[in-house]
């Protein structure tokens, strides 16, 4: 009888909880200057991303799905690794001044036997336009290896549009 009683209760303190998670997080943070320009940066993103040497040598480009999330965290997923091989990206992200936004993210890479080879991370600026619907800025790029050891340093241009219905 008890064990009903508990469950009886818990579920929609289980839902209630859930729904005000929801809820905030659709919510810029207080202080937040996202909060008066209707989300500018927030929101998902179409990209395309151009790795380079650093010195303008162009090593190869891919698109990328990047989404902004309230709460200033990011999700990315890229057509640039095999997913088999890589976690998705995940990070934070900040206003910095007018229109630019700066982010880090960062995912783990394993080889084709499901063995942990490392991480890359990923750091850069965006420029908002002024329409809200298009973006572009410059990133680096840093392989590491389990260890932690950096392996290589790539630098990256990035571009992209928001993805709506």
């Amino acid at each position: 009888m008890k064990t009903k009683l508990i469950k009886n209760l818990m579920a929609p303190l289980v839902v209630a909880f859930g729904l005000v998670s929801m809820a905030a997080a659709g919510t810029p943070p207080k202080g937040s200057t996202e909060a008066g320009t209707g989300g500018r940066l927030q929101g998902t993103w179409d990209m395309q991303i151009t790795l380079t040497d650093c010195a303008g040598h162009v090593i190869r480009s891919f698109p990328s799905l990047i989404e902004f999330v309230a709460g200033n965290t990011i999700v990315e997923s890229n057509a640039g690794t095999p997913q088999a091989l890589k976690t998705p990206g995940e990070g934070v992200w900040r206003h910095t001044t007018d229109n630019n936004y700066a982010f880090r993210f960062k995912f783990f890479t394993f080889d084709a036997q499901n063995v942990f080879t490392g991480w890359t991370i990923i750091a850069g600026e965006t420029t908002v336009d002024e329409t809200g619907n298009a973006n572009s800025g410059t990133a680096t790029v840093e392989v590491y290896d389990p260890n932690g050891n950096l392996l290589v340093s790539l630098c990256a241009e990035t571009s992209g549009t928001r993805f709506e219905l």
